[in-house]
């Protein structure tokens, strides 16, 4: 029988040329599935024994992933092939090297992808990757990637075995965030056990975990089965306990539920303050006036008195209701009920003045908080601060923010974002590098995004002598180029014509392997072309071409499952 199509479909099921749409005719690649056997040139060619098409196949295989890999950029970065063992039975991928661009977690998500068979050869495949494991590398492992309930879990009971790796309450908290976040509520359970066994005793932060877990996915009654199984694994059924599930079905809005609960529980167990303030908080994000006053009648018949706090929580309910003149006239009544306003007050009446647009008035609570020596804090200049910014009294919001770094508050890093976030969405980028200056100097982490919003900003603006220098500082700060700031620093250089300095940016980004899009490198070339510099556009092009090249048969692989 001659060695027609079927002997090709046998032979290399899986490299059809068809499939290859982005490699180019010239490509140094070759697809020819014969190299490997001793075929004459007769048209009767006889078909092939079962040991030769093995051996073809897996020869062919491994000569198309090194020619591959010839292909991809050569930087510190280029990955490494895996090759495929002759020798083996059946057709198991073998690692020859670890691939030098991925991450720690990558490598050990990367082990799984294996599908390999017994915890006894996973964990040796764990073991073999040679990464030093830390707590931070097995919060990423479970938090990132898609890994499963099982794979997570022996991950864990591997990691837990490493001295760097403390076998401790917070280390238990990170799989139970991670497992109750993806609803594998089986292996949630299976680690609450084995933390029984190894004395390891739970808090109310590790039932907040799992409960909030279950009220998260909408399985309220699987939430209160867990407060009634709280033996089971090592604790009992408190007054703690109880308000720890009241605060996670208020917090997610199942208020109905916990007021239920509430009153089916009243009697059979001693509440305390804070199951009130739980129950109040609940109604009041909902602006429920009437069932916050019911509720307040009730803690004061059950004989506990209403702090700051409780009083604090009818504020925010009258201004969610709209009833700001009766939210006044509770604040000026608190110091007959209780002690002097405390900080959250103030910041209720402020942020229910903003939510009626009146910032004048907010801005003289502010002031009136300051008389009555009472300190702000972060969320009293980071509302005020916003608010100026929207209503683009710029100038106000720098003067907030220097008041705030003299009494000592460092904003955040997501509070910096914040901030810079609508100056570059309007006008040049000065206040938001005032902002972002002033905060740098003090020590505060700029977080990537406001790099990049400033970057943006600069870029279009064409600051390009400032644009640099935050771009030196960002990278000082510990992050790393990727497409997006290699396109905002083209885009500036190219604004302002230095051509050759953009080239070479463009180049730059080529060799780490990223490749700016198409907007960017046309405006490039079109100014390369018009300046005449036609040789260098032509060599751009090439480098280019090169480069989408590589990325779209590595975009190739990876969604065919190769990892490199």
């Amino acid at each position: 029988m001659a060695f027609g199509t079927r002997g090709f479909i046998r032979l290399l099921p899986h490299f059809n040329k068809t499939r290859y749409p982005q490699f180019p005719s010239n490509s140094s690649i070759s697809f020819s599935p014969f190299s490997t056997l001793d075929f004459t040139e007769s048209s009767s060619i006889g078909e092939p024994s079962n040991d030769q098409i093995i051996n073809a196949s897996n020869m062919n295989e491994l000569s198309v992933l090194k020619e591959l890999s010839n292909l991809l950029p050569i930087n510190p970065k280029t990955p490494t092939y895996r090759s495929f063992s002759e020798n083996s039975t059946e057709k198991r991928i073998q690692c020859t090297e670890v691939d030098g661009y991925l991450t720690p977690a990558e490598k050990l998500r990367g082990v799984f992808l294996q599908k390999l068979r017994g915890n006894s050869a996973i964990e040796s495949a764990l073991t073999a990757t040679s990464v030093d494991v830390t707590l931070d590398i097995v919060a990423e492992v479970v938090d990132r990637g898609n890994l499963g309930g099982e794979a997570m879990v022996i991950f864990f009971n591997w990691a837990v075995n490493h001295p760097s790796v403390p076998n401790d309450l917070q280390t238990y908290h990170i799989i139970l965030k991670a497992l109750g976040r993806r609803k594998f509520f089986k292996f949630m359970e299976e680690i609450l056990n084995q933390m029984n066994k190894h004395g390891i005793h739970p808090s109310s932060e590790t039932f907040s975990i799992t409960m909030d877990s279950y009220v998260r996915a909408r399985k309220v009654s699987k939430a209160v089965q867990m407060l009634q199984r709280l033996e089971e694994f090592g604790s009992k059924s408190d007054t703690e306990s109880f308000n720890v599930l009241l605060r996670s079905l208020c917090q997610r809005s199942h208020v109905g539920t916990a007021h239920s609960l509430f009153l089916a529980t009243n009697g059979k167990k001693p509440f305390n303050r804070t199951t009130y303030n739980i129950i109040i908080s609940g109604w009041s994000k909902l602006g429920r006036v009437s069932e916050v006053e019911r509720s307040l009648k009730a803690m004061i018949e059950d004989g506990l008195d209403p702090d700051c706090l409780t009083f604090s929580y009818l504020l925010e309910c009258l201004g969610r209701a709209g009833r700001i003149d009766d939210a006044v006239e509770v604040f000026d009544k608190m110091q007959e009920k209780c002690s002097l306003p405390d900080t959250v007050a103030y910041n209720v009446m402020i942020s229910n003045f903003l939510s009626v647009g009146d910032l004048d008035s907010s801005v003289k609570y502010y002031k009136k908080m300051l008389e009555m020596n009472c300190a702000p804090n972060l969320d009293t200049f980071a509302k005020l601060i916003s608010a100026f910014l929207k209503s683009r009294r710029v100038a106000d919001a720098l003067e907030m923010f220097d008041e705030m770094l003299s009494k000592g508050i460092l904003p955040s890093t997501g509070a910096i974002t914040y901030f810079i976030e609508p100056l570059c969405n309007f006008g040049p980028p000065h206040a938001a590098m005032v902002i972002y200056q002033k905060a740098r100097k003090v020590g505060c982490k700029i977080s990537l995004k406001a790099y990049k919003l400033l970057l943006m900003r600069l870029s279009r603006f064409g600051k390009c002598g400032i644009m640099l220098q935050v771009w030196d500082e960002m990278q000082e700060s510990g992050y790393s180029s990727d497409t997006d700031v290699y396109e905002y620093v083209i885009n500036g250089l190219c604004n302002i014509g230095q051509l050759e300095n953009a080239a070479l940016v463009m180049e730059e980004s080529l060799c780490k392997g990223f490749c700016p899009g198409k907007f960017i490198y046309s405006k490039l070339n079109n100014k390369l072309m018009d300046a005449n510099k036609v040789e260098r556009a032509y060599k751009l092009f090439l480098k280019v071409k090169k480069a989408r090249r590589a990325e779209n048969a590595q975009r190739f692989w990876r969604a065919n499952g190769w990892h490199f």
